[in-house]
């Protein structure tokens, strides 16, 4: 029966399972007496969602606390052991695909390098239906647990009614490709667990946010820095963050032409790719049949040389440009969204650090409004370069948090009939 506002009994428990959960994820362990005043339920409601989180394997007991003057109050906890998530990273160099556990501990991962076939559709899918298998054959896999399989893609993701997510990367010639359907015709897996696709800056973002640099901000900007860029803006909640395509935001008309296509974006001057290629046509030399990681490497140990080595300028020119390219870009971000904080991520911002970051901080301060600069701070991310893949697989948890912890049911006979299902549902608890 559904109330004044439409919400459900159904809707009301799962919102205070909900709460109970992600209080106790993210606070815990915790007492029944802390959970009221941080979930706002009465203490029945506290004691009757324990009672049946508990029922349910997704919290254990964690210990107990002395209380004033009573008797010891038992501390609760999320089961780490309860559910496992997959986290696949679709990146520039390969394919990523790791387990974890509810408390986001690696279990297992495999890695698939890409190659001259680059971003083939069919490659991409392949790499990804073989790791998610690989990961769980190992040991410490428990399949029947799995919550659901996250993926970071690079470009716009749309997500239909009729084909899924949809992903629209122009810069890797992906076209309104139908990816969740795809992996979902070749899946080993079971049709009731989810496969949750999104923005590769974006998953970056959500786990900096829960996890890392941005924990406790109410919003902040977080920049993927790689052969290209990108940005998400993000809150702690996964539903309202949002990719923005800030690499393809124009910095010079008629300038480089960007991997996109189009003339002067941003990424044809601050990203890795394009950082290299100018050292190259400037006259410096980087290492020859190696990959950027390792050029970029080499490219540092020329411009910031050991003590009583010079420097090479063309390389410490290209990335002095760099910064200032780059700190103009993220006064857009300031001036646009006026962020708490902005954090650095990605393998090639990671392998900058913090040499690069005080000139990063200045260009950003020199070309955003004075007001909106003053409030934020440009820090590096904290999480590494496994972020994408940890932040990946938030999605399919935040979806089970926000389920209430209650796991799709198998689509098979065995489901309760409808009327059954109702009738238990309303069973007093």
């Amino acid at each position: 029966m559904a109330g004044r506002n439409g919400r459900t009994v159904r809707d009301l428990r799962r919102g205070n399972r909900t709460a109970v959960l992600q209080r106790l994820y993210f606070d815990g362990p915790l007492s029944r007496f802390e959970l009221g005043p941080a979930t706002g339920l009465s203490s029945g409601s506290v004691s009757n969602v324990v009672t049946d989180l508990i029922a349910d394997g997704l919290v254990e007991e964690a210990g107990s606390v002395d209380s004033d003057g009573g008797r010891p109050r038992t501390l609760l906890r999320v089961s780490p052991h309860s559910g496992q998530m997959i986290g696949v990273d679709v990146g520039e160099t390969r394919v990523r695909v790791e387990l974890f556990d509810l408390a986001l501990t690696e279990l297992a991962r495999t890695e698939r390098p890409l190659t001259a076939q680059g971003y083939d559709v069919d490659v991409i899918v392949g790499h990804i239906r073989d790791g998610i298998a690989e990961v769980l054959t190992s040991e410490q896999a428990v399949p029947e647990r799995l919550l659901g399989v996250g993926v970071g893609v690079p470009g716009i993701v749309e997500h239909t009614p009729d084909r899924g997510a949809v992903v629209h990367g122009q810069t890797i010639g992906w076209d309104a490709v139908p990816l969740e359907r795809l992996l979902r015709a070749t899946s080993p897996l079971p049709d009731e667990v989810p496969y949750v696709i999104d923005n590769g800056a974006k998953t970056l973002g959500q786990a900096e946010m829960w996890f890392g640099a941005g924990r406790g901000a109410r919003n902040a900007v977080v920049v993927l820095f790689g052969s290209g860029v990108g940005a998400c803006l993000v809150t702690p909640e996964v539903e309202h963050g949002r990719a923005v395509e800030w690499g393809h935001l124009t910095v010079r008309v008629r300038g480089r032409r960007c991997r996109c296509g189009a003339p002067g974006c941003l990424e044809a001057y601050a990203g890795a790719e394009s950082l290299l290629a100018r050292w190259r046509e400037e006259g410096g030399r980087p290492p020859e049949g190696t990959d950027e990681e390792t050029a970029l490497t080499a490219m540092l140990a020329a411009a910031y040389p050991s003590e009583g080595t010079a420097p090479d300028p063309v390389a410490l020119a290209v990335l002095e440009e760099t910064a200032e390219y780059l700190g103009a870009g993220l006064s857009d971000l300031i001036n646009l969204f006026q962020p708490e904080r902005i954090l650095i991520g990605g393998w090639a911002g990671l392998q900058l650090g913090t040499r690069f970051l005080p000139a990063v901080r200045r260009h950003a301060a020199t070309y955003a409004l004075r007001h909106p600069a003053d409030k934020v701070t440009i820090d590096l991310g904290r999480l590494g370069p496994d972020a994408v893949t940890v932040g990946a697989a938030i999605l399919p948890l935040a979806d089970f948090f926000a389920s209430g912890g209650r796991r799709p049911e198998p689509l098979g006979e065995d489901r309760l009939p409808a009327w059954r299902a109702a009738l238990e549902e309303r069973a007093p608890r």
